[in-house]
Order: structure tokens, then C-alpha cells, then sequence
């Protein structure tokens, strides 16, 4: 069976390895357009990006990938490496959906519609056991929907690439229906960014299965919509994707200083370090002086940049740089260890004060990936590992990084910082594994977490009419009230978590908050709380929120 001779019964394993590279491109030159379905009004990872970035992973797998290789082959590649790559719920979901078609195709030369049904139930059912509350009108809602509308008609004798049309057409109804079933879309006027980006890629896919070409990775998006070509007009914020490893020298300094450093000269910051090199990622205008940063850590091996405002004509860049670089696991030498995700250098300091082992640069607008959050737990030098988030958005990626490791992981449901830095404040050196996660986990619950930081897009969200720009007061994730004065809403949001019982506040300030105007909002709220109650200031230094309080 040849590429275009596809409306025979089956998919040949190259078919399939071309329709993934395109479906790959297909979100990548779409993934704005994804990323404009948000909803949530506060800067986050978005869908389209993590999803692009999760099945970029795969690429560099794929690109090696012989034409002679079988489905199962093929499948198995991908889906590994999709695994180790996925960021965000978003990213997790889809690397597992993918997965099904790993495990219904392993050993399979070739793929039936039947074949290809079977598999993707078992990607829906993983994809539905991972989310400990599944929500409809979601991408799972539009992968499950798709396939029972479509299982019928895989066993009715089409051809492999026919079903894979059928299954389009039916994601696609499931996606129009997905405002009826989360208010906040019907609100908004959208439909699901995660259903919308699996799509994306199932039809960057269905191109080559048509008989078409592996559709190209571009620069700007396609103007199908008005919500693309607008978005299209606006070039990437930073220019250029920097990457290096670290080759640590005996006296490099803290590594939180050099995550803090690049959060000042772009975004997409990411710091993952061990005993013995350092995994840096920055988007950012300046990668030169990334590097240098970077060369007073130690030397450098595997620096690239790329420039992400030109057209890339063939397939995105994959990062093969920390395969190549990965270390073998850290000897085990005491029987408990801490990985927690954070940003900024005060508050990556304050958990290395509280004992954690590792801390993975990263947080709002920065999901690490399963590989990422895997390598901090498998440099951790100890046979048990409790693991802290610390944002719900990282949560699934931390589960799933648990898996791939044959150490005894925990993953601590903290999705707040003040709810990571409270678990690690109860863990007790002298108590057993069991009775520790049973604390800690407790005393998640008995602190307020609120979080202060900006609007990024007019929104109207949870009952509240919102602008861009507008200062935003969380209470534990959710919206609350809106603010024109930075100092105000401190003081609001402080009073609104405090109960009858708080006696101690910690108030840690961003990169955007300059000292004085800290200290002067300090110094304000003091005089608003009761002197019963003692409040600490911390310069975390964290991008995204102005303020991160916690309350116990």
C-alpha cells in the first residue's frame, strides 16, 4: 500500500507516521487560535500551545522513524514520547488518548477501522480514569462522543482512512455542543480549546490519509477565522527559543537566581537542575544573554536558537538536546525526598530552606513536562518521593510522571504555593511514609491560599464582567472581585481568607512589585489586621501574581 493509495481497507505504518507529523504542524501553525478559546481571564498555559508542544515531543522520534516501520511501531514511538512531553492538562490528556492507539495497535502491521476504533476507546477510557472529576464538554466529552457515533460504522466494512473522516465529522458536532454543557463557554461565545486543538490535529492528519501532503509547520497562523487572522497580525512576543545545557562547575550559585534572571528578559522560562548539568529553555529577545547567564554556571553543550519568527518549511524543531544529556538515576541515600514546582527565586529558595531536593522551574504560564517533573523525581536521591505541583494545571503531568519511575512517588494535590510551602512546613523526619502523606494532605486543606495578578483578556467569568488589564483577586483559584488599587485588593483578599482562627499571614510579592511599593502595601495592611496576627513579607520574586498570600 503506497501513501495515496489510502481508500484501501488498512492504514500502512508510514501513512500513519506521515499523518502524524502533519497533525503535529496542523497544531502548531494553529495553536494560537487554540489558545484564543480560553476563557479564564488570568495569563495561563494555554491549551493550544501545551497540546503543540506535548505532540512536538514526538517529532524527533518520528523524523527517525524507516518507512518500512509497522503501526504498532510507529504508534508506540509517538505515544512514549508524547507521554514524556505532555505540559498541561490539556497535553496529558492527549498524550494518553494517543496512547490507546499505541496499546489496541501494538503488534499490528497495519490498521483497520476496526483496529483504529478499538483503539481510541482505549484512549478515551485512560483519558477519563486520569481526571479524579471529569468535566463534560471537554475533550473528553469530544473524543468519547466521537467514538461512539462512529463504532457502528468502523465495523461496517469502510476503509481505515473512511472512519477517520466519520470520526472528524463527529468531533466536530460534539465540539459545537460543548458551550451547552459548560456555562462559562455559552457565556464567552466559544467552544472547548481542548476538543478545538484535538481536532486540529485529527484533520493535520486526515490530509495525508486523503492523499494529500504532510502539511508544513509555519510561522503565523492561518487566517480561517477572524479570531486567527487577528491573532496572525501579531508576531510572537520574544523572537527567538533558546536552549542549552549546563555543564555545572563546583562553584555555580544557586540555580533559582538564573530561572529568576531569564523570567526578566522573556517568558517560557524554564530551569530543571541536578547535581550535575542544568536543562535551560527561555523564549526572549536577548538570547545572547541568556547564554551568558548560562556561562556562569558552568560550560555549555547542545545551545541552539531558533528564530520563531521565520517560517520553518519542513517540521518543528523537536528537543532531542536532553535525551542525549539525561543522567542516570540518582543513587538512593535516604528513604524521603521533596520535588516541588515553583517560580521565582525567593520562593524557590524558600522550599530549598524547607527541604526540597529539587525544584523544577515553573508554575502559571509555565507547565513543566512529564519529562521534566520525571528527571527532578529521578534525581532525587531517595527511595520515597512526595511531589508538589503546586498549580492545578501540573497536577495530571506529575501523575503521570509518578509512573515512569520506579521510585515511590506521592503526588500531593497542592495547586497553590502557599498549600505546597504548608505541606512541607507539617512533614515530620521521624514519621512513616503513610502517616506524613496523611498530614501533609490534611494540612492542604487548613490553609488559605490568594493570589493577585492581572487580567489578559475582556472576559466575563464566573459572574464578573472583566476587562484586560484589570487586577484580579483569587481565593483559592477562583475569581472574586476585581480592583483598580494593588494595595486595596491586598488588603480585601487578606481580610476575605483570614477566619477566627488565622494567626499567621505570609504576603510574598512579584517581579512586577518594586521593594518600596512592597513594603509600603505591607506596612498598609498591618494596619487594617489585628496586631494578634503576625504577617511576614517575602520577596518571591514570582512572575504572573503581583501577590501570593497564605493565610493559616
Amino acid at each position: 500500500m503506497t501513501e495515496r493509495d489510502i481508500w484501501k481497507m488498512t492504514i500502512s505504518g508510514k501513512l500513519l507516521r506521515d499523518a502524524f507529523i502533519s497533525g503535529a504542524n496542523n497544531i502548531y501553525n494553529n495553536r494560537r487560535e487554540v489558545d484564543e478559546l480560553n476563557v479564564f481571564p488570568v495569563p495561563d498555559g494555554d491549551t493550544g500551545t501545551n497540546m503543540s508542544m506535548t505532540i512536538k515531543n514526538a517529532l524527533a522520534e518520528l523524523l527517525n522513524v524507516p518507512d518500512g516501520a509497522t503501526v504498532g511501531e510507529v504508534t508506540k514511538k509517538a505515544a512514549s514520547a508524547m507521554l514524556r512531553g505532555a505540559r498541561g492538562n490539556s497535553g496529558v490528556i492527549l498524550s494518553l488518548l494517543f496512547r490507546g492507539l499505541s496499546k489496541g495497535l501494538s503488534g499490528k502491521e497495519t490498521a483497520s477501522a476496526e483496529d483504529l476504533s478499538a483503539s481510541l476507546k482505549i484512549g478515551v477510557d485512560a483519558a477519563y480514569k486520569s481526571v479524579m472529576k471529569p468535566t463534560e464538554g471537554t475533550i473528553l466529552t469530544v473524543s468519547r462522543e466521537a467514538w461512539e457515533n462512529t463504532e457502528k460504522l468502523a465495523k461496517a466494512g469502510i476503509s481505515a482512512a473512511q472512519f477517520i473522516e466519520e470520526y472528524i465529522k463527529e468531533a466536530k458536532k460534539s465540539l459545537e455542543k460543548t458551550p451547552e454543557l459548560l456555562p462559562a463557554l455559552k457565556k464567552a461565545g466559544v467552544v472547548d480549546a481542548g476538543g478545538m486543538g484535538y481536532i486540529v490535529i485529527l484533520e493535520g492528519m486526515y490530509a495525508v490519509l486523503s492523499g494529500g501532503a504532510i502539511i508544513s509547520a509555519e510561522d503565523e497562523l492561518k487566517p480561517q477565522t477572524p479570531a486567527a487572522a487577528a491573532a496572525a497580525e501579531q508576531p510572537p512576543k520574544y523572537a527567538y527559543n533558546a536552549e542549552f545545557i549546563v555543564q555545572k562547575d563546583s562553584t555555580s550559585r544557586d540555580t533559582a537566581a538564573l530561572c529568576a534572571y531569564l523570567e526578566t528578559i522573556g517568558d517560557n522560562a524554564s530551569v530543571v537542575d541536578d547535581d550535575g548539568i542544568i536543562k535551560v529553555h527561555v523564549h526572549t529577545n536577548h538570547p545572547g544573554k541568556a547564554i551568558e547567564e548560562g556561562l556562569k554556571f558552568g560550560e555549555l553543550d547542545n545551545v541552539t536558537v531558533e528564530n520563531m519568527r521565520k517560517a520553518n518549511n519542513n517540521v518543528i524543531k523537536a528537543d532531542v538536546a536532553a535525551q542525549k544529556n539525561r543522567k542516570a538515576p540518582a543513587a538512593i541515600t535516604k528513604e524521603t525526598g521533596f520535588v516541588a514546582v515553583a517560580a521565582g527565586a525567593g520562593i524557590e529558595a524558600l522550599f530549598k530552606d524547607l527541604g526540597a531536593d529539587q525544584v523544577v522551574c515553573g508554575g502559571q504560564t509555565m507547565n513543566p513536562s512529564t519529562e521534566d517533573l520525571l528527571e527532578a523525581i529521578e534525581q532525587t536521591p531517595a527511595r520515597n518521593v512526595f511531589v508538589l505541583p503546586n498549580n492545578k494545571n501540573i497536577i495530571m503531568a506529575s501523575e503521570q510522571a509518578a509512573k515512569l519511575t520506579d521510585r515511590n512517588v506521592c503526588v500531593l494535590q497542592t495547586r497553590t504555593i502557599p498549600q505546597g510551602v504548608t505541606a512541607m512546613m507539617n512533614y515530620d523526619p521521624d514519621g512513616e511514609f503513610k502517616a506524613n502523606r496523611a498530614a501533609m494532605t490534611e494540612a492542604i486543606d487548613r490553609v488559605g491560599s490568594g493570589q493577585i495578578t492581572f487580567a489578559v483578556r475582556d472576559s466575563e467569568y464566573d459572574g464578573h464582567k472583566i476587562k484586560q488589564g484589570d487586577i484580579l483577586a483569587m481565593d483559592n483559584g477562583k475569581i472574586v472581585f476585581t480592583e483598580k488599587s494593588l494595595e486595596k485588593a491586598l488588603v480585601k483578599l487578606t481580610k476575605r481568607l483570614m477566619t477566627s482562627s488565622s494567626s499567621y499571614i505570609t504576603v510574598m510579592y512579584g517581579s512586577d512589585v518594586a521593594d518600596e511599593n512592597a513594603a509600603a502595601a505591607y506596612e498598609y495592611l498591618r494596619s487594617k489586621v489585628s496586631s494578634d496576627v503576625e504577617i511576614s513579607l517575602l520577596n518571591g520574586g514570582q512572575p504572573v501574581y503581583y501577590y501570593i498570600i497564605s493565610v493559616e
